[in-house]
């Protein structure tokens, strides 16, 4: 098992948070440009690992960037992002409501980012919930106490683990 966090160049992570919601399109450009060039490490890392988990995949910029977009961008912005990433074979979506994730938001002692709106996280809640309907998500409630959600998520996993097809045994040469 590994991990993977994205976005995994800081500078495009910066720029991205720094278009904020003021320009979601250039934003989700940084996250697919990102997705495009980390590729073949995370590509790598998967053929080495039965299992890789993720903090994020493209499903979040369809999420934040894309709900936020005329539908002609969001369908172009799909296309771009399925293109560019290695889509996730499972998806657990921790779900809040968004004025609760706004009053956890508080209690980290940092300021909010530029995200961090009820109205931008009731948009892309509605917009996950979209995501989760029409892809599967496993969807936990995220108001529940940490070790049972991660009890949760790891029977997920493990679930996922034995319905994957094994490799074919490496021959030796």
């Amino acid at each position: 098992m590994a991990g993977w966090h994205e976005p995994t160049d800081p500078g495009l992570g910066r720029r991205a948070q720094a278009l904020g919601p003021h320009d979601p399109w250039g934003a989700a450009m940084c996250f697919t440009l990102d997705r495009l060039l980390a590729r073949p490490q995370l590509e790598r890392l998967l053929r080495a690992n039965d299992v890789v988990v993720t903090d994020r995949s493209f499903y979040s910029t369809l999420a934040y960037q894309a709900s936020a977009l005329p539908p002609f961008k969001a369908r172009r912005l799909v296309l771009l992002e399925t293109g560019a990433s290695a889509g996730p074979d499972r998806v657990i979506w921790l779900r809040l409501d968004p004025a609760r994730a706004l009053d956890r938001v508080g209690t980290r002692g940092v300021r909010r980012a530029p995200l961090e709106r009820l109205r931008i996280l009731r948009r892309v809640h509605r917009a996950y919930a979209r995501l989760a309907r029409r892809h599967h998500f496993v969807i936990l409630d995220a108001r529940a106490p940490v070790p049972q959600l991660l009890t949760r998520a790891l029977r997920v996993v493990a679930a996922a683990r034995r319905r994957r097809p094994r490799a074919p045994a490496r021959q030796r040469g």
